[in-house]
């Protein structure tokens, strides 16, 4: 098995920087980099005969690529900029009357709260957060806990696959199943699952789920999907009315005609997709995520033994997998705290405010070593020292 950042080298990261923070924005491999210049070049040399003429026939390896990946049928999925992007389309698509409700967690991502309270607002729907325990315990707790939140008027649930503030692993396919069997819609946001955990969409049961291939699949920024099951394609409406629309030459998949041509963008993330995927098949990337799940686990024991650092779950298994976040003491404030994290240390893990406490997560990768994981506790424990003393430096 190869050792813990071993393939720091395969990538473009700042040497001088502690960088645990692949869940933000993910990571390139250069080699996968490589290709995204490559297809970029391409479209320069002839741009129409590139985007007008061959740009479906380029898209196919990846397409093909990903739902394999996935474990769907290639048809049942469209490339989107990012997650958030899918989860607005669906968002925008479905229809709401005045008292329905959006069921999701009190884990959620912001930009995902946001949209929701947006569509609520503008329909008289009502969106609610239910709590999962805190700590939570166990995955079948946590669903029944969540399950206090459904009633009659639940009309969708929405949820993150792997939480962004609590970095949770959720247990969305038993609530897909319960879900489908009371008529309520689905909407999984796997923003940080793919490439991080092996995914089945078909077993997980979600009538849609949207998820980044630029964070733990390594591919270049800009690069996501939208699975949706045959049975609700009909439902999804463009958010970008264009040639898509009335397609002259129709692909045979209305749910990608609509999605797939939104005037001109750069598609070169999407065609390097089959890149990320080889590059990871190349490093025998199950090998690579027990590693960084290993120091997950002794990342998330260390923190713990600082002083009023508390965690989010009573045991890491089955909540964890290469993401941590932990409770900072009380009174921690999350962007100074940050600030001077990356400025006087250059470790770069977020600080951010959940349920009126301030969380840091930490993010594990192919690239991260224990020589990270020691850089962190050592600005972690001077850091909270200084607070703990009222911001003096300890002498």
């Amino acid at each position: 098995m190869a050792a813990p950042g071993s393939l720091r080298d395969q990538y473009l990261l700042d040497p001088e920087v502690v960088y645990l923070n692949h869940g933000s924005f993910g990571a390139c491999p250069r080699p996968v980099f490589e290709e995204y210049q490559a297809w970029q070049r391409r479209m320069e040399h002839e741009p129409t005969e590139f985007l007008w003429r061959r740009l479906e026939e380029h898209l196919a390896p990846s397409r093909q690529a990903l739902a394999q990946l996935l474990q769907v049928d290639p048809l049942n999925l469209a490339f989107v900029p990012n997650a958030t992007t899918g989860i607005n389309i669906l968002a925008r698509s479905l229809s709401f009357e005045p008292g329905d409700e959006i069921l999701s967690t009190d884990h959620e991502y912001g930009a995902i709260d946001r949209t929701w309270r947006f569509i609520a607002g503008k329909t008289g729907a009502v969106y609610r957060n239910q709590g999962l325990g805190d700590p939570v315990t166990t995955h079948e707790a946590a669903v029944e806990q969540f399950w206090q939140g459904v009633n009659e008027r639940t009309k969708v649930i929405c949820l993150s696959h792997i939480t962004s503030p609590t970095a949770l692993l959720l247990p969305v396919k038993e609530v897909c199943r319960r879900a489908r069997a009371q008529g309520i819609l689905t909407i999984i946001d796997g923003a940080h699952a793919p490439g991080q955990i092996d995914l089945d969409l078909g077993e997980i049961g979600a009538d849609f789920y949207t998820g980044n291939c630029h964070k733990w699949l390594c591919a270049p920024k800009g690069a996501a999907f939208l699975y949706a099951r045959s049975e609700v394609q009909s439902l999804v409406e463009p958010l970008v009315v264009s040639w898509g629309y009335e397609a002259a030459k129709p692909s045979g998949s209305r749910f990608q005609d609509y999605l797939g041509w939104v005037g001109t963008r750069d598609a070169s993330a999407y065609l390097s997709i089959a890149a990320a995927i080889r590059f990871q098949q190349e490093h025998n990337w199950s090998e690579v995520r027990d590693q960084c799940h290993k120091l997950i686990l002794d990342v998330r024991t260390r923190l713990l033994d600082l002083p009023g650092v508390t965690p989010l779950s009573t045991e890491p298994d089955p909540w964890q997998a290469q993401m941590v976040s932990v409770r900072l003491p009380a009174g921690v404030q999350s962007e100074e705290f940050w600030g001077r994290l990356w400025k006087e240390y250059r470790v770069e893990a977020p600080v951010r405010d959940w349920n009126g406490r301030a969380l840091l997560r930490v993010s594990i990768q192919a690239y991260n070593t224990t020589a990270d994981l020691d850089q962190l506790l050592t600005a972690l424990a001077g850091l909270l020292e200084r607070s703990r003393l009222g911001g003096r430096r300890v002498k």
